[in-house]
């Protein structure tokens, strides 16, 4: 009875979204996670004015919302006792927090839409960042072809974040560990400038990765 209450009140809010059996331990860290990664497309997609990522952006920060929801819920129906009830409140800024990071990178592909003269200076503000976002080909005959990104650990060894993979005409957004990489994928990576040109080198053939990783 207690609970149904309070599902009818969060999905006037949120609309109908079904109850998860998942742990709030599970939700906190796929927030986390979708956070990293949301922050990072946001960024790729102002750099690259690019229409797809900008997309992908807006569908986590609804996928964003719904975690929210389900963390609200789940906060709402444990709390029994005032003991328990400062512990949730303790687990709701913390979920608030990185709904807050997620509704940023919503905004900020919004500049997208703006004025296409005003537009052109985002790269420019971008580019002022120590950590830029790159995009690097993968030739045929790169120590990269047929490895996993686990395998290559690749941010361990130079610091460079791998957000995403333009493979033919589709997208890998926040590939993981078990993600083979192969020749002509394209990817989009974030980090400083002398990571980065490890990274462009080992991708273009020029030198092996045990010259990275060692």
């Amino acid at each position: 009875m207690r609970r149904a209450r309070l599902e009818k009140e969060l999905k006037e809010e949120h609309g109908e979204i079904p109850y998860e059996q998942t742990s709030v331990r599970e939700l906190l860290t796929l927030m986390k996670d979708t956070t990293e990664l949301i922050t990072d497309l946001a960024y790729a997609a102002a750099a690259f004015e690019n229409d797809e990522l900008a997309e992908e952006v807006r569908h986590l920060e609804s996928e964003m919302d719904k975690m929210m929801y389900q963390i609200r819920l789940k906060c709402m129906l444990g709390a029994r006792n005032m003991e328990a009830a400062e512990q949730m409140t303790g687990i709701l800024q913390v979920a608030s927090a990185t709904e807050k990071i997620s509704d940023a990178a919503e905004d900020m592909v919004k500049l997208l839409d703006m004025d296409l003269e005003l537009r052109a200076i985002l790269p420019h503000i971008l580019s002022e960042a120590d950590e830029k976002i790159h995009t690097i080909a993968i030739y045929p005959g790169s120590d990269m072809v047929g490895k996993t990104i686990g395998q290559l650990m690749m941010e361990s060894y130079t610091g460079v974040r791998l957000i995403a993979v333009r493979r033919q005409n589709r997208w890998i957004f926040g590939p993981d560990a078990n993600t083979k990489l192969f020749p002509n994928d394209l990817m989009i990576v974030r980090g400083v400038e002398s990571g980065y040109r490890e990274v462009r080198e080992v991708a273009h053939a020029e030198i092996p990765w045990s010259e990275v990783v060692h």
